[in-house]
């Protein structure tokens, strides 16, 4: 069995595990008035866990196309891809949450996405720190102002 596959199936029995917390233990607690709404807190892990079996259920039975393309991934030769940039990331996303606090949601936004940036190769430092700004600030706007749900934009020593 191809690599594809063997995650396809780890997937399957996570989305399955994921489907029965979904379909039988979520809405047990739900108070007797909220059992009458249409829609119920469980009702998106439902359809993510039925959209997960079935798409790990076409790759797992190959319904999918299987010809190679010029962009498809060659399991044979991961060492020729941008591995350390992915990695990099991943660790960026981690240290970006690691801060959240300390530095404030503008402070972390704004060094996560300029970081980022230079991680994937953008060299254009004024356009990078300008896109970085106001990105952070729309977000921040948005989630705080039109959401109405707080986040604390500066860190504490300045005032935040």
């Amino acid at each position: 069995m191809t690599l594809d596959r063997w995650i396809a199936l780890i997937l399957l029995g996570l989305c399955c595990a994921y489907g029965y917390a979904a379909w039988f233990t979520m809405d047990d607690g739900l108070a007797p008035f909220m059992r009458r709404n249409p829609i119920w807190p469980s009702t998106f892990p439902k359809i993510l866990s039925i959209l997960g079996i079935v798409a790990s259920g076409i790759i797992l039975f190959g319904l999918e196309k299987n010809e190679q393309k010029i962009g498809d991934i060659d399991y044979r030769r991961l060492g020729d891809y941008h591995i350390w940039q992915a990695i990099g990331l991943l660790g960026l996303m981690v240290v970006y949450a690691i801060c959240l606090r300390p530095l404030g949601f503008l402070g972390a936004t704004f060094g996560f996405l300029f970081l980022g940036s230079t991680i994937l190769g953008e060299r254009k430092w004024v356009v990078m720190t300008i896109v970085s700004a106001i990105a952070a600030g729309v977000v921040w706007y948005l989630v705080s102002q039109v959401l109405g749900i707080y986040m604390r934009p500066l860190p504490s020593l300045l005032g935040g």
